[in-house]
């Protein structure tokens, strides 16, 4: 191919992936570095009388600067919101990344063995993506103590069905492959091929279903810590900041509006990204 076609033909990534890309560095990167910066404790309780509700950009009577004002406890909003954001990313990613690797082993010895295994595992995950997640999420939730790693296993035990079924597709595709056979004949361990030849030719639709995960588990996190079953206050997220905020929504709207907005930015940019990785991963299959 000429020097002058290649650049063209060079698959360049979308603007907006990058805008959503940069804003996710943005909000991990201020999630980490405002807690650990701010000249007070986020959790501990301020002059509640001097302090409560002030509005954005505003200083209290110390010269204290809050930049999107305080909640009803005299607390700075903003550095609430960046570590109840550490909280919410944190539950999310690591809830959507385990359901993922659950999903990968579940799928890919389901599809390897195939047999009862595969009848079993498969009509489990079946009967289980026939239920709406959100009801296996308030039930799950209901029978233990509400917290972050309440949270988690409860994304990791509704999550994995979808990644599961989609492993073990590309398994049984990969496994059908010419190559894989030669492997057999060779007398190689079938656990070797798995792991070595089957596992890392199938697992383009698991990262994509679990790159799209993540932003679906921060939603679910907050939602449940908005009903009251996830994230405990005093400790925030972005859940139980908007729930906190609501009853004073019309005279302090700053208090649940400034999580929510960080929630739907956050949601919008995982979405958008895994979208950006499913249309390359079909573009490279259609290749």
């Amino acid at each position: 191919m000429p020097a002058s076609v290649a650049p063209a033909s060079r698959e360049r990534t979308p603007l907006t992936v990058v805008l959503a890309g940069a804003l996710l560095v943005l909000i991990a990167g201020a999630t980490i570095l405002v807690p650990a910066l701010a000249p007070a404790d986020p959790l501990a309780i301020g002059d509640v009388t001097a302090m409560r509700y002030l509005p954005p950009l505003s200083v209290d009577a110390s010269g204290g600067f809050h930049l999107l004002g305080t909640d009803g406890f005299g607390r700075d909003l903003f550095v609430r919101m960046m570590l109840g954001g550490r909280i919410s990313l944190a539950v999310g990613v690591i809830g959507s990344v385990l359901a993922g690797i659950v999903g990968v082993a579940v799928g890919a010895l389901a599809g390897w063995r195939g047999g009862a295994v595969d009848r079993l595992t498969m009509g489990a995950a079946d009967v289980l993506l026939s239920l709406p997640r959100l009801i296996l999420l308030l039930v799950c939730a209901s029978l233990w103590t509400p917290g972050a790693t309440m949270v988690v296993i409860v994304l990791v035990a509704t999550g994995w069905m979808s990644v599961a079924r989609l492993i073990r597709s590309e398994v049984l595709g990969v496994r059908a492959l010419p190559y894989i056979d030669a492997a057999v004949a060779l007398g190689t361990a079938p656990g070797r091929i798995l792991a070595r030849h089957v596992l890392p030719n199938a697992l383009g639709p698991a990262i994509v279903a679990t790159t799209l995960g993540v932003g679906n588990a921060i939603l679910l996190e907050s939602g449940l810590s908005f009903l009251g079953l996830g994230i405990q206050p005093p400790r925030p997220s972005w859940g139980n900041m908007i729930a906190g905020g609501r009853e004073v929504i019309v005279t302090a709207p700053w208090v649940a509006l400034a999580p929510g907005i960080a929630l739907i930015l956050t949601v919008l940019a995982c979405t958008l990204i895994g979208d950006a990785a499913g249309d390359r991963h079909r573009g490279r299959l259609a290749q």
